[in-house]
């Protein structure tokens, strides 16, 4: 989990810009859902934040 939580993170670091975890899950070769709650958990331990609804971005 925690190297799949660091793929998502960097994934989202070189897009820069906020985006979906369709995004993240495309680019990363992940499943859609995965992202969705490995985005959850970075979300919960403040390393990612919501600009707009759907859309995630580091801080």
């Amino acid at each position: 989990m925690e190297d799949k939580k660091e793929l998502v993170l960097e994934t989202m670091k070189k897009a820069g810009k906020p985006v979906r975890p369709g995004d993240v899950a495309k680019a990363t070769g992940l499943d859609s859902k995965e992202v969705s709650k490995i985005i959850a958990v970075l979300k919960k331990e403040g390393k990612v934040e919501s600009p707009k609804r759907c859309y995630y971005a580091p801080k």
